[in-house]
């Protein structure tokens, strides 16, 4: 049986919170007694922890998720250099293969309620060749969750971010304000322009938390704006 709500969560830019709301995200579905799994299908950058690889980003999925399972699910391609995954991969002399990927996902949607899949940096990050995380996205087919990293230029990325997943003919279906910068500017001023131009419900604003949980992070979305939450 498929996982009845799943999502797809990309950000404006690389280290502008996508593991933070993902895992926020996975945590509100575990608090009510959801069968919630987190997906990265690409991690760059690894340290060794007890002889095994681990990856923080797929860390933080795993600990907020309520189903566990494989590492070689949650994130089948994991790559040591902390880069651009089609730098990373050529560096390993591995292949990133869309179909095993499509597979693994597969697989978790079998065995979970809801799924929450962590794109790669930016939504057109490349990934093995002329394929990149909007590509990944649309093989996917799921609707998306857009993290707009508060900084200066968000804005623009966040209209660009948004315009390019409506090209791949994937529905936006809610985006997170997240303090990026905690000296910015006019913070309120930017997200009013964003939410003016942007053609889906803001599920929150996540200021910057003395400390980054899932839990805490959580209590600043409201994910019953998305459609077929499960909550």
């Amino acid at each position: 049986m498929a996982a009845s709500f799943q999502c797809f969560v990309t950000g404006t830019d690389t280290e502008i919170g996508k593991t933070l709301i993902s895992s926020a995200l996975l945590h509100a579905l575990a608090q009510r007694g959801v069968r919630a799994a987190g997906m990265k299908p690409i991690a760059a950058g690894t340290e060794m922890r007890g002889g095994v690889m681990h990856n923080d980003d797929v860390d933080s999925l795993m600990a907020a998720s309520s189903v566990e399972l494989p590492m070689e699910w949650v994130v089948p391609y994991l790559l040591r250099e902390p880069a651009a995954p089609h730098w990373a991969a050529a560096m390993e002399d591995v292949q990133i293969e869309p179909a095993h990927i499509r597979a693994c996902h597969a697989r978790i949607a079998d065995v979970a309620d809801a799924v929450v899949v962590e794109g790669v940096g930016g939504f057109r990050v490349p990934l093995a060749g002329d394929y990149d995380s909007a590509d990944l996205a649309a093989d996917l087919g799921l609707p998306v969750v857009l993290v707009v990293g508060l900084r200066l230029g968000c804005i623009n990325h966040a209209l660009l971010t948004a315009e390019a997943i409506a090209a791949r003919g994937l529905k936006l279906v809610g985006w997170v304000a997240n303090l990026a910068d905690p000296q910015m500017r006019h913070v309120e001023a930017n997200v009013q322009a964003i939410k003016e131009r942007v053609q889906a419900p803001l599920l929150g604003f996540v200021p910057r938390l003395h400390v980054a949980s899932a839990a805490n992070a959580a209590e600043h979305l409201n994910c019953s704006l998305l459609p077929g939450w499960l909550g």
